[in-house]
């Protein structure tokens, strides 16, 4: 239908068009001889309009005029529309000259003028006639925009772009004292942000839409309730950075997400500056069907890369990651590959065919409750998988080595932790003897992905509740995906063999109010509609995160909001010690006392039991 609508004005505009060509040089003749119809001069006229509108159409075809939205007309249209109208006149003035055909030089001058209003009045007409069509169409939904700025004028411009939209706009709200009772894109700036209920109620709001991609969490928060308090649907305009990446339209306006609403300002890395090492080399990511792997894929797929290895066990998330990244980037080279870290042989035959120079190790066993139950387990993935990856990483030259690590390798109370700060023993103890540079970083908890808290909330509240929670009091710090990535990408960038990096991520936050913040958008009350259980710490959780132990101490790098933990390697001899013993045993309580013994801050129940047992 629109494509439709879209050609049937175009036919409208070349006809426009066809009658001001032609008349304009009649009524250029007029002007000129105040008001009379000399005969010879008409006469001459008359022959020449045919071929005269021929010329002046083909020019406005060739100069776009008929693929330009003109409800949208700005001053580069009204520049072009200028430049099209001088060009036919002046390639028709060139004609009549070089063909000795008699006319005064001052008609082709009024033909111009005459000409250039005809078609400006009628972009204008065009411009009025679709404004009155769109504004006075049926059956829309009243909605109101927070944010009179650049980014509210541009959903504007978005929502009457499309005819067939069921919106109907009653203003903007902003809390910007400057702008109070002004106009924005043609609509009222009708009050503030707290003023939100009586103008809802007066202008019986259906909607509302909050667009200021640049607010923080807090400010955030706080219009999400106020709105929310209204009883209208509340959405949210994607970043201006989203938008102009191809990854959201300015029309897709989405729910209010948990990403929204940390209680930081997000974090924001040169992107040209940190992936410059990856440009034209060939990139392994382990784990790259998870969501911090398949996010590294996302991001570096921008670079350049020579090539990029997806490699992983399970086969489904290879798959689909392979299938996005070849439909976003077809002109990147991609190989897949199902493969298991723990297995040397296969991983040596992987790095021998493809010769990486940079590797991402994110591949892990990551659930806690899970790995208490299994540690031998937790053992050979997270110590001996990436001590394998590693291995073969300096035996091949590879140029840097990045792991993935967490916040719970720090003073660990879970075998999942332990085996974390483990796995940054390896990398640290091979990167002493080794050309390649390995590096660390840990992450917080990673909002959204894969096993995390939130999708888990989100489930819990689609079925109607309850949202499960561990303890009143336990908080954690959190990151986006983008975030955890960036960091990996900045550790790459920044290494020099051995670090530790990690964000400051600001103040961590308590799960219970995260809990009770996805529930209100959602558009429910916790405590009435969704209630909230408190289920008790699992086996290895504690209530807190740190991301540094005290003896560690941290100092700043090139970027304000990045730090180095400052972290002395064991010794060599005791902890290949150490690695033999994990190696031949899979008895439980040795593998605890093991990686207590190379790890002196891990404390957890399990050992407590058995130093009681004994």
């Amino acid at each position: 239908m629109n494509i439709l609508q879209n050609y049937h004005d175009k036919i409208k505009l070349i006809l426009i068009d066809a009658i001001v060509f032609a008349v304009a040089p009649i009524l250029a003749v007029l002007l000129r001889f105040e008001g009379k119809m000399p005969t010879k001069e008409i006469t001459i006229v008359q022959g020449c309009i045919p071929w005269m509108v021929l010329i002046s159409l083909a020019i406005f075809y060739i100069y776009g005029m008929y693929h330009r939205i003109w409800h949208y007309a700005r001053m580069r249209d009204l520049v072009a529309l200028i430049g099209a109208v001088s060009l036919s006149q002046m390639l028709i003035f060139i004609i009549i000259v070089m063909t000795d055909t008699y006319m005064p030089r001052s008609i082709p001058i009024l033909t111009w003028i005459l000409t250039l209003g005809g078609i400006g009045v009628s972009r204008l007409m065009f411009k009025i006639n679709i404004d009155f069509v769109t504004e006075y169409k049926g059956d829309r939904q009243n909605l109101l925009i927070v944010g009179a700025g650049d980014a509210g004028a541009m959903l504007v411009r978005e929502l009457e772009q499309n005819n067939a939209a069921t919106t109907n706009i009653v203003g903007f709200v902003d809390d910007d004292e400057k702008k109070r009772n002004g106009r924005l894109a043609g609509f009222p700036i009708l009050g503030a942000v707290d003023e939100l209920a009586p103008i809802v109620r007066a202008k019986a709001v259906d909607k509302i839409v909050i667009a200021i991609p640049s607010a923080d969490g807090e400010t955030i928060r706080h219009i999400d309730n106020v709105c929310r308090s209204t009883g209208a649907q509340v959405c949210i305009m994607p970043g201006i950075y989203s938008m102009v990446n191809g990854e959201l339209d300015m029309g897709e306006m989405r729910e209010i997400s948990l990403e929204d609403l940390l209680r930081r300002d997000p974090i924001q890395l040169d992107f040209e500056k940190i992936t410059g090492y990856i440009a034209g080399k060939t990139v392994l990511i382990t784990g790259a069907g998870g969501s911090i792997g398949s996010e590294i894929a996302r991001q570096i797929s921008r670079v350049g890369a020579k090539e990029i290895i997806l490699l992983g066990r399970g086969e489904n998330s290879i798959y689909e990651i392979h299938q996005e990244l070849t439909r976003r980037h077809p002109e990147q080279n991609y190989h897949t590959v199902i493969a298991n870290i723990t297995d040397k042989d296969r991983m040596s035959r992987v790095f021998h065919r493809f010769q990486p120079q940079v590797v991402f190790h994110a591949a892990a066993h990551k659930h806690v409750p899970l790995m208490e139950l299994q540690p031998d387990e937790a053992v050979r993935n997270n110590v001996f998988g990436t001590k394998n990856v590693a291995d073969l990483a300096d035996q091949n030259h590879a140029e840097i080595f990045v792991l993935i690590s967490t916040d719970k390798a720090v003073n660990p109370t879970s075998v999942m932790g332990a085996t974390k700060r483990t796995a940054e023993l390896v990398v640290q103890e091979i990167n002493q003897h080794s050309g390649t540079k390995f590096v660390t970083v840990r992450f917080g908890n990673v909002l959204g992905s894969r096993g995390s808290v939130v999708p888990l909330f989100e489930k819990q509240i689609a079925q109607g509740g309850p949202v499960t929670v561990t303890h009143r009091d336990m908080t954690r710090y959190f990151m986006t995906i983008p975030e955890a990535v960036q960091l990996v990408l900045q550790a790459g960038s920044q290494a020099e063999g051995g670090e530790v990096f990690l964000f400051d991520m600001g103040k961590p936050v308590r799960i219970k109010d995260m809990a009770e913040d996805l529930i209100r958008l959602h558009g429910l009350v916790p405590g009435k509609d969704i209630n909230i259980v408190y289920t008790g710490l699992r086996p290895g959780e504690k209530l807190y995160e740190e991301l540094l132990t005290s003896e560690e101490g941290a100092t700043s790098t090139k970027h304000k909001k990045i730090f180095k933990a400052q972290i002395q390697p064991l010794d060599e001899d005791d902890l290949k010690e150490s690695f033999n013993i994990l190696k031949e045993t899979t008895d439980k309580a040795v593998i605890l006392k093991t990686l207590k013994h190379m790890i002196p801050t891990y404390k957890s129940k399990q050992l407590d039991e058995l130093e009681i047992a004994e």
